[in-house]
């Protein structure tokens, strides 16, 4: 499976722990869902309306080698949260064939399959291949 060093990290921490503990771990991560900066706006984001809960995202790829992303989701909604954090957190300033390298389906590797619902772990794929979507346009 091919990833950037830091997302390959992420699903590290996620097979060091087991059962509950990675629903605990997705929450740590909704917790440092990183804050928008303030010249960027909700409105100004694309909605991911495969996710259960409201989450818009933003891909700034003007520069390839550097992406960048932000996310969006409310506090009530953890899940989405953590994924978004997951994806933030292993993807934000990677490269853009870096990113389009990543396996459609990383997120199986992570363990959550039997805590969470699939329509659930279907907004993540939904938020990555968005986030492809925007790059290879």
């Amino acid at each position: 499976m091919t990833m950037p060093a830091a997302l390959a990290e992420v699903v590290s921490e996620f097979r060091d722990v087991q059962g509950q503990d990675r629903l605990r771990l997705l929450l740590e991560f909704a917790d440092d869902l990183p804050a928008l900066p303030s010249e960027l706006e909700e409105a100004a984001m694309e909605p991911v309306p495969e996710c259960q809960s409201p989450l818009f995202l933003h891909v700034d790829a003007a520069d390839r080698n550097q992406v960048r992303l932000y996310f969006s989701a409310p506090a009530e909604a953890p899940t989405t949260r953590g994924f978004a954090a997951i994806l933030a957190t292993g993807l934000d300033e990677q490269p853009a064939d870096d990113i389009l390298g990543v396996p459609d389906d990383f997120y199986l590797e992570l363990g959550l399959a039997a805590l969470i619902s699939p329509l659930r772990l279907r907004g993540m794929s939904a938020m990555l291949a968005r986030i492809k979507n925007r790059l290879r346009a």
